[in-house]
Order: structure tokens, then sequence, then C-alpha cells
């Protein structure tokens, strides 16, 4: 049986629309921005078309810039180049993928659309470059043509090329091999916040930014010796006030009637806004928006840097933080207010390692990292943790309310063997969850062994599904037997999991305890229950009525499950088994914590006739009430816990009371997990009235239980 299927796509035909309602909100909102030769029909299938490629881009773990940016450069090449064009695209696109994600039927989380938008800017920008670049060639060519033809055509040649260079949108130069300008047009003059003739006369150099001066001097000189055709670059501007102006230049030599390198013709395109744009874009790709502080991908970024460039002996520390009890204030106060405090604690993270090489970044939620380069002056790490502790405790007000956090705090220092950023980062995320366990407001640092049993741990749970699919997960049947005689009076079925790859087997309590750590524990559960009752139900159609009952013991995510009794019944009806002949055993924990709905399970069941029972029940304060107050018939105790003690001994005189008083409560005592004879005779001894474990018999398959329950077979008598 396969497990329960995941969410499933909306249908087609409900996506379709929703692309092409997307593709005409994008169409009404560029079509007035620049003369697209295209009927407005065609400008909706044209755009719908790019919203199924950018579909295709998110469809993947990671972005596809590629074809992002190819969009991009596609909008140019059908005209959509007005000044309005590409920010109407990013604006429509941008609130579709965040207002209505199911649109492109595609995960689409902030950083993920950001990528995109970015991609497709960067694509425009470089297909309109490239295209600005054509123009500038022809522009270039059309002035060497004419002064090659002034001789000939004089009048109309000047009087074109006045025209060119006048009404030109791309600022104009041309200078002296020495670079002194002779001639600027009015578009170069604008760009600069100045008059044509107050560019005349002056080196050209002294228009751009003392950074850029030296670079575009040699890149001059090249053109000047031959060196190279022609320059393009982005350079910076700077005009009359002092402002920056990015700039697209393009630069080439104008011959003279011989042929010799007479003239440099400059060419620029005022790219500021688009400039920008992306420096915008590019912020947000590496920034959390709500802190400001850098965001996971830029952690990692700098996790490779700092671990690329330093020497191995150099101390370099992980921190990962963790917020207590976040949620509290969420669900609380609201999320404003939870918002507010993630702000604040960004601004005083940043304050406790002020004037360290340190990097503070939000992870994710309410979790933070510190990426700390230590100097001789660093602070110990406890008192770096100490320190933070102190710092996020001192209360704020917002909202009228005093609100503080604590934090959970696991700390990775860099091993001598080379490690990953993602590596690191992982090993501190697997170190706060061992945190967290303990409570709050606890730090620990990275324990390699403990993680890779973890590791392995969770490799287990995450293809657990796939070996459940695959038949490797079975069920297998363990007597019951009456701790007075050994008397087989039930089987109890088990989970059992043979991992060939791994060659080793897993037993019930390992793959439930692996199986809720993924959430498979319900429908394994659900499934274990109905294979159990299908197989017993065979069984006692062959030996009749009298067949001893079917014991079960129900995971935690069963027992609290609010369609439990449905789940039983329909079980029951299907499998005609008797209520009477199955019993149900649940976690006794789950029950105490009240979690979901296990305490109304447990009564219904009871009045179903099903004689509920706890496992893994502990004798406490709280467990024995639930005897007096709940109609439970019996308990499991795990007898392994126990042990062996001596019956005089106070552990032995507490076991024996617990059996007086499940006795006392009307339930039945059963020891779970007997090891051998000796342990076997004591909790008879103390009152125990059923017992399973491996020294009354090794679990049976299901075709073998028949002949199991079917023979007069006993252990040998208690003395």
């Amino acid at each position: 049986m396969t497990p329960p299927p995941g969410v499933a796509h909306e249908p087609r035909d409900v996506l379709r629309r929703r692309r092409v309602e997307l593709a005409q909100r994008w169409a009404e909102a560029v079509s007035g921005t620049a003369y697209v030769p295209m009927s407005h029909a065609e400008i909706e299938n044209f755009l719908l078309g790019l919203i199924d490629r950018l579909a295709d881009a998110l469809s993947g773990e990671s972005v596809d810039e590629e074809v992002a940016s190819g969009v991009g450069a596609l909008l140019v090449e059908h005209n959509f180049t007005g000044t309005e064009s590409l920010r109407h695209t990013l604006e429509v696109l941008g609130h579709a993928l965040l207002a209505e994600p199911t649109a492109l039927d595609t995960p689409s989380s902030a950083d993920r659309i950001v990528t995109l938008l970015s991609a497709i800017a960067c694509g425009y920008a470089t297909r309109t470059r490239l295209l600005t670049f054509d123009q500038q060639e022809e522009v270039k060519w059309a002035l060497l043509k004419a002064k090659h033809d002034v001789e000939r055509v004089l009048h109309l040649t000047e009087a074109r090329f006045r025209e060119v260079f006048a009404s030109s949108a791309l600022g104009i130069a041309i200078t002296e091999l020495d670079g002194t300008c002779v001639e600027a047009n009015t578009a170069l003059a604008q760009i600069l916040g100045r008059e044509p003739n107050e560019l005349t006369g002056r080196p050209l150099h002294e228009l751009f930014h003392p950074d850029d001066v030296d670079d575009l001097r040699a890149a001059y000189r090249d053109l000047a010796e031959g060196r190279t055709e022609r320059v393009r670059e982005r350079r910076r501007l700077v005009g009359e006030d002092g402002e920056t102006a990015w700039v697209h230049l393009a630069a080439s030599l104008l011959h003279d009637a011989d042929g010799r390198p007479a003239y440099h013709v400059t060419m620029v395109e005022d790219v500021t806004e688009l400039h920008l744009l992306q420096d915008r874009l590019g912020h947000q790709t590496l920034h959390d928006p709500l802190t400001g502080l850098p965001n996971r991908q830029y952690l990692v970024s700098q996790l490779e840097t700092v671990l690329g460039r330093t020497d191995p002996a150099t101390r370099v520390i992980l921190y990962y933080l963790g917020l207590d009890a976040f949620s509290v204030i969420n669900d609380g106060l609201g999320y404003q207010v939870g918002d507010a405090l993630l702000r604040v604690v960004a601004s005083r993270l940043a304050t406790v390692v002020d004037g360290e090489h340190a990097m503070v970044a939000r992870v994710e939620g309410d979790e933070f990292a510190i990426l700390m380069e230590n100097s001789p002056s660093t602070p110990d790490l406890a008192t770096l943790i100490r320190r933070i502790n102190d710092e996020l405790a001192e209360p704020i007000y917002l909202d009228g309310h005093g609100v503080a956090v604590s934090a959970s705090i696991a700390a990775v220092r860099r091993p001598q063997h080379e490690i990953t950023p993602e590596e690191m980062l992982g090993a501190a995320q697997a170190t706060l969850r061992r945190v967290k366990a303990n409570g709050k407001r606890q730090w620990g640092l990275y324990d390699q062994r403990r993680d890779s049993e973890e590791r392995a741990t969770f490799a287990l749970a995450a293809v657990m599904p796939g070996a459940w699919e695959n038949g490797d997960i079975g069920v297998v049947y363990r007597p019951v037997v009456r701790a007075a005689d050994r008397r087989i009076v039930g089987v109890q079925a088990l989970l059992r999991w043979d991992d060939p790859e791994r060659g080793r087997l897993l037993r019930h309590d390992q793959c439930v305890a692996l199986a809720e750590t993924t959430g498979l524990a319900l429908p394994l559960g659900q499934w274990l229950l109905a294979r159990a009752c299908e197989q017993a139900a065979g069984w006692r159609q062959r030996l009749g009525d009298d067949t001893p009952p079917l014991y079960v013991n129900l995971p935690p995510s069963l027992t609290q499950d609010a369609d439990l009794i449905a789940t039983v019944t329909r079980i029951l009806d299907a499998t005609t088994m008797p209520a009477g002949a199955l019993r149900l055993a649940l976690d006794t924990r789950t029950v105490l914590t009240e979690t979901g709905d296990a305490t109304d399970n447990l009564l219904v069941l009871a009045d179903k006739g099903l004689s509920p029972a706890l496992h893994g029940f502990g004798g406490g304060y709280r467990e024995l009430a639930l005897l007096a107050e709940m109609p439970v018939r019996a308990v499991a105790v795990p007898a392994g816990a126990v042990g062996r003690p001596d019956a005089d001994s106070v552990l032995g005189r507490a076991v024996a009371d617990l059996v007086a008083a499940a006795h006392a409560a009307g339930a039945e005592v059963i020891a779970e997990g007997v090891d051998g004879d000796e342990q076997a005779a004591w909790w008879h001894r103390v009152g125990g009235d059923l017992a399973l474990g491996e020294v009354f018999g090794v679990d049976a398959e299901p075709d073998e239980v028949v002949d199991l329950l079917g023979s007069e077979w006993t252990f040998q008598p208690l003395p």
C-alpha cells in the first residue's frame, strides 16, 4: 500500500485561464509604453508564450536564470523598449507571483521571485545594450561615410551628419586623439547638465568619474594605436552638480582621407535608472526584506569566502540562534509585534558583535546566524553567548507591551579538515535541534559523533516511505503469554523492516520512532492495523471463534488521530473481525498530554467494546489517575526499563504496588520486552497477568501463526 499522495496541482484548464488573464494584464500595462507592430491579440498571445517560459524557469529546484534572461531579451527584440516597458513588466509579474502564486503552478518564494525578476531585467538590459551598440555602429559608419564623402557631396553629407548628430538620443562627442573635445551634441550635454559649448575644448576624461579615468585613458590609447577596434564599457559620467550618471560607452576611430587616425568618436547611453534597478534587485536577492540583514544565500556565500581565504588554524565560529517561544509572541500579540521584535533582535545582535570581524544574518523565520572570525580581542564563546542573551533579555515596548526573548544557540568551530559552507550550516542546524531539546536559553557545541548518528537516523527515516512501498516493511507476530503458565493467549502485531541495502533489521519500536519523525507513522499505523486484522480474520476462519485475540499498539500519531474511530470501524467491517477479538493499546504519553483526540478516542473505543489498553505505562501519579478516571482494561509496562529488581528493593516494592493499583482499577498488567526466565518469573511473582518477549518464542511470520495458535504448545511451568 502506498502512502497518501501529496497535494495536487490545479486543473490544467484553471491554470491556463490564470495565465491568459495574467497575459491580458501584462499586455494592458505595456501596450501604451512603446510602438509594437502587432495587434493587441497578437501581443497577448506573445506574452502568454513568455509566461509559459517563466513557469518553466521556476519549475526546477532553482530558478533557471538563462530562460528568464531570454524572456527579457525577447521583449527587446519585439520592440517593447519604451521608457516604462520594463518597469510595468516587473510590476505586473512581481504582483502576480506574490499575490497569485498559482498563476504559474510553481513554488515561488520571495527569494525565487526576486531572482526571476532580476534575471529578466538583466536579459532586457543586455539585449538593449547590444541593440544600442548596433545602433551606435550604424551612427559611427554614418559619420565615417559623411567624412569620406565630404569632398563629393559636402553640403548634402554635412546636413545628414548634423541631423544625426543633433537629433540622436545618444550622447556623442568628437575628440582629438589627445582627448580634447572638438564637438559634443545636445544629448551628451543634457546627461552632464551642461550646455554643448561648455564641453568644447575640455579634455574628455574630465567628464568621467576619477576612478574610471586611468582605465579609460588606457582604452583610448589602445584604440589610437590600433590594438583594438572599438571600446565598449560601462562607465560613470560626473555632471555639473556632482551627480553620477551611469552610461554604456562605445568609442571608435574616425580616419582622414588618407586612412590615418584623425579623431575619436564617443557615444554614450544613459542607463542610470536601469543600473539602480539592478542594484536594488541585487540587494533584495541577498538581504532579508524585513530586517535588512544578509539572508541565507549571502551567508553561504560569505562562509565560502571565509573558509576559502583563511588559514585552517584561524578560528572561525558559526553561531546559530533560534528564538525561544517566538510563536507565543506572534500568536499572542500579533504578527506586527512579532515582525517588530525580529527587527529589534537583528539590531541588538549587530550591537553585540560591533567592532568584531563578523556577519549577522537572518537565515529563516526566527533563526539568525553570526559568522565570526576571531581576533585576539574577541570574547570567548561562553562570554559572547551570555552577552547575546543578556542583550535580548532587555524588554522593549511594542504597541504598549514590554516583550523580550531568549535564544537557544548552537556553535560550530571550523574543523581542521575541509568543510563546505552547506555542511557547516547543516552542522549548526543539527546542533540547534539538540540544544532546543534540552530546554530554553541553552547552548551547545557541535558534536561530530552525535551528528553522524543523527544523520544516519534521518537517512533511514527519509527512505522509509520507499521501503514501505517496495515491501521491505512487513508485519510479524509475537506470542502474548499468560504469566502464570506461559500459555499463549494472543499475538501482538509488530512492524519489521528488513533493510537489505544496509544489512540490518529494524524492529517495531525503531520503525515507529523513525516514522514519527517524518509523519509516516499515521498511514503506516493504519496499514499495520488493517493488515493485521485482515490476517487475523483469516486465522479465525480456520481456527474458529476461540482464536486468541489480536493485540496492536497504536503509535502516538494514530492514538491522537481524529479519524481513529472511523478507521477502526471501517477495518472491522471490512474484515468481519468482532470488536472483542481486537485489543488496541493507545500511547500513554499522548493520552496524558491530551494531544489531539486521544482521550476521546479511548472513551469511544471502550464504548464500542474494544477493551482499550495503554502501552508505555510507567506508573506515575498521573498515569495511575488515568486508571481511576478512564475505562482502561490493561496497561503494558516496559519490562526492560525495570530490569531484574530484588523483590524487597524499593523498585521491586514500587512495581508490586503498581501492579496492585492496576488490578484494583480493574486493569490487567502486561509486561512487554521480558528478556529471560528470571525476569519472567519475577513478573509472575509480583502479579503480572500477561507477558511478551523473545524468551517466549521468536516473532512469527503471518503464515506461521495458525500453527502457533492451533498447537497445545506451552513453555515449561514456572518454579
